[in-house]
């Protein structure tokens, strides 16, 4: 497999998963995320909004990355 073949699916990955920790993010109060978490704590109503923002927005980046990567070659035109 390619590099950038290897890079573009790579990115897509990381993409979905960082979207999909977003969304816990934002519906699960700081009790009920998962314990490797960052903002996890014990007994705690709040929502880590900002955290969800970050992880969505890295999440696109990784697409967006994605999808430059995958894009048609430049040539050198002809002399």
């Amino acid at each position: 497999m390619p590099r950038d073949r290897v890079l573009t699916v790579g990115a897509i990955v990381l993409g979905v998963v960082l979207i999909v920790i977003a969304v816990i993010y934002w519906a699960e109060p700081a009790k009920s995320l998962p314990s490797f978490f960052p903002g996890h704590t014990a007994g705690s109503r709040h929502h880590h909004t900002k955290h969800g923002i970050a992880a969505f927005l890295l999440g696109i980046a990784c697409f967006v990355f994605a999808w430059f990567r995958s894009g048609p070659k430049r040539t050198a035109p002809a002399a």
